[in-house]
């Protein structure tokens, strides 16, 4: 009877580890002189996105609106969207070839990583 209720008790741990784990579904769309992030970014409550690194090296984490300005930090209340068209952007310098793929990794502020493998999409 204590082994099923411990077997539960870590069973339930488990679950609310995993509902609070970060998730990202990305890819990259090549630009002039790099590319762009794109997709969605998910987190179980608010948190920040406070770097993003490739091979290449770290990306650059910018507020477009009106004008792109570097910012420290992109918050993030459940499901953050980037892409060429959402406020908040994702910029990364190199070289990407469409087809390929690139290893990320992402640091929140929660001190959580995050890698994640994006495809290269075509421009």
């Amino acid at each position: 009877m204590r082994r099923a209720g411990l077997l539960a008790l870590l069973a339930a741990l488990g679950v609310g580890l995993a509902a609070r784990a970060h998730t990202a579904e990305l890819a990259l769309r090549p630009a002039f002189a790099g590319a762009v992030l794109e997709g969605r970014i998910t987190a179980a409550g608010a948190d920040e996105l406070t770097g993003v690194w490739s091979p290449q090296g770290r990306a650059r984490l910018l507020r477009c609106a009106p004008r792109c300005m570097t910012v420290s930090a992109i918050p993030l209340q459940g499901t953050l969207l980037v892409n060429g068209d959402t406020p908040y952007r994702v910029a990364l310098g190199g070289d990407f070839r469409a087809g390929g793929r690139v290893k990320l990794t992402l640091q929140f502020r929660s001190t959580e990583l995050l890698n994640v493998d994006a495809p290269v999409r075509r421009p």
